[in-house]
């Protein structure tokens, strides 16, 4: 598996996966996308509701989303437990390179998330939780009582046994009434299957420069 580091337009790094031809996050800047459809529209929404949170990250990739979470718990004080599922960690090599090209203000927590030991809970800061769990999404045990679900999974094209219905329907039963999942993807028939599963769907402006339209589905119940 060979995977490139690529600058986005921001000037913050995404990974390039050969093997699947598939970037980590998006050409048009990987950290626009990240604080806008998961920190802004995930865990934001979800902190009007609850404290603390509990978010289930699909897809730790590079820890960015981890990251950005942890610092934003520390500057607002909110309590987060942060929980993620990865089935093919990345070498610590590439995450190091990675933390040289990420924006200062993100750098330390970054390095700290992808150090943390897998399966292992730890403290980041004292408002920020993580366990990174090196598992398989389609026959893990999710976590429960969640109130923010990240999903970061690679496109339906590239990973289709990812946005299968009964990983959804999983999910949605893991979720607090109230709880909100979050994903790049608006494809309608992804739209569609988050309906038919039970969720309440959004589709919200993407971030800044990238994708027109993102998707947010509330459990309703």
């Amino acid at each position: 598996m060979k995977i490139v580091i690529e600058e986005t337009a921001d000037g913050s790094p995404t990974l390039y996966r050969e093997d699947i031809d598939e970037h980590y996050h998006s050409v048009k800047g990987v950290l626009a996308e990240s604080l806008h459809v998961y920190l802004e529209t995930g865990w934001r929404k979800a902190s009007e509701l609850s404290r603390p949170i509990r978010v289930f990250e699909v897809g730790f990739g590079t820890g960015l989303n981890a990251a950005i979470t942890a610092v934003a718990s520390l500057e607002s004080r909110i309590p987060t437990e942060y929980y993620s599922v990865e089935l093919y960690p990345l070498p610590k090599e590439t995450t190091d390179l990675v933390a040289n090209t990420l924006w200062e203000e993100y750098r330390d927590t970054f390095e700290k998330v992808n150090e943390s030991r897998w399966g292992e809970p730890i403290s980041v800061n004292p408002y920020f939780s993580l366990q990174k769990m090196e598992a398989d999404l389609l026959t893990m045990d999710i976590p429960k009582e969640l109130d923010a679900v990240y999903f970061d999974a690679f496109a339906p094209e590239k990973q289709p046994e990812m946005w299968d219905e009964a990983i959804f329907r999983r999910i949605y039963y893991a979720m607090k009434p109230g709880a909100v999942l979050t994903t790049y993807c608006a494809k309608g028939s992804i739209r569609r299957m988050l309906q038919q599963t039970g969720f309440l769907t959004e589709r919200l402006p993407g971030p800044p420069g990238g994708k027109r339209e993102i998707l947010r589905a509330n459990k309703t119940d």
